[in-house]
């Protein structure tokens, strides 16, 4: 075998253990116990984003991206149906955006895909989770009327009531928080298996691709456009690195060295230069930076954006 081989082979095993601790957690449950939720949303091709960004003439339509795999319209409409009540998140379609995500990470090639697996783990984990939660609906625990959104007014409050008694543990972000809370399965002070736990980890890579899609939607007044692989190892660095040891941060800029350069994301997102890339990904932006503030302070609220 000669040099470069080994130096080939030698990426390949650090990549492959990079992916194993990318968000700092073991894979407990297999691929297959996935429970694929939120499908009805998955039959639409456009979506009309009325949540800001849109002339006079009204809001306009994103487009389905024919043969792609990664589907940007998919994922604004998964973001735009998470924010519930005031303040939650529903669990469904949050990590339904989750599932585009993770195309989009895998389609910028087998290096960046690695990363997507352990989030792929994250969301499997929750979803489970969910599942066990209703095949045994007695073990459950209404959350009150604070837990589910702290800032409902008096009208809300009694239809956040009526849905806490028509929906499970696993319901929404806060849902999911009160209830595990009370069942003592979060642990404060080491490693567990919780769905706050897990839901952490990958509200810190959300915030990641979030500053990621902000620094690619830039479009500068003057001078050069940065690379993509330069972009994502600066958000990289302002965020997942502070949680990662000196191996796994190595282990990342071998990755976004293999990232695609700037034309590769206009086709897919199916957009024809820079300034159209910038309209469509400020508006997933928008819509992300909706779903992370809510989880934030949800998280926040509960004491657990430290929780090991």
């Amino acid at each position: 075998m000669g040099v470069k081989s080994k130096a080939a082979a030698a990426i390949l095993v650090l990549l492959l253990f990079f992916g194993s601790l990318w968000l700092q957690g073991g894979l407990d449950y297999h691929w297959d116990s996935c429970i694929k939720g939120y499908n009805n949303v998955n039959k639409l091709h456009q979506l009309s984003n009325s949540s800001g960004g849109d002339g006079a003439e009204g809001p306009q339509v994103l487009q389905g991206c024919p043969g792609q795999t990664f589907q940007v319209s998919l994922l604004l409409s998964h973001l735009l149906a998470a924010p519930a009540y005031t303040s939650d998140v529903l669990l469904q379609p949050y990590l339904s955006s989750w599932d585009e995500l993770v195309k989009f990470m895998d389609a910028l090639g087998p290096m960046v895909g690695l990363i997507s697996k352990e989030i792929e783990s994250k969301t499997s984990i929750i979803r489970q989770l969910a599942l066990l939660a209703e095949e045994n609906p007695e073990a459950e625990l209404g959350p009150d009327l604070h837990s589910i959104d702290s800032e409902t007014t008096e009208a809300g409050t009694k239809k956040s009531l009526e849905a806490s008694q028509h929906t499970g543990a696993y319901h929404s972000v806060r849902s999911m928080i009160w209830v595990e809370l009370n069942r003592g399965v979060v642990d404060f002070h080491q490693h567990s298996d919780s769905g706050c736990r897990t839901l952490l980890r990958l509200h810190r890579a959300l915030l990641w691709l979030k500053l990621f899609l902000e620094k690619l939607a830039e479009t500068p007044v003057a001078g050069r456009l940065r690379s993509p692989s330069e972009l994502c190892r600066e958000a990289y660095q302002n965020t997942l690195a502070n949680y990662h040891t000196w191996f796994v941060r190595r282990a990342a800029e071998l990755a976004f060295i293999a990232m695609p350069e700037r034309n590769f994301f206009f086709k897919l997102v199916c957009v024809q230069n820079q300034e159209e890339l910038s309209t469509v990904l400020n508006r997933v932006v928008q819509a992300i930076s909706e779903v992370y503030d809510r989880t934030q302070k949800a998280l926040e609220e509960n004491g657990m954006l430290d929780l090991p």
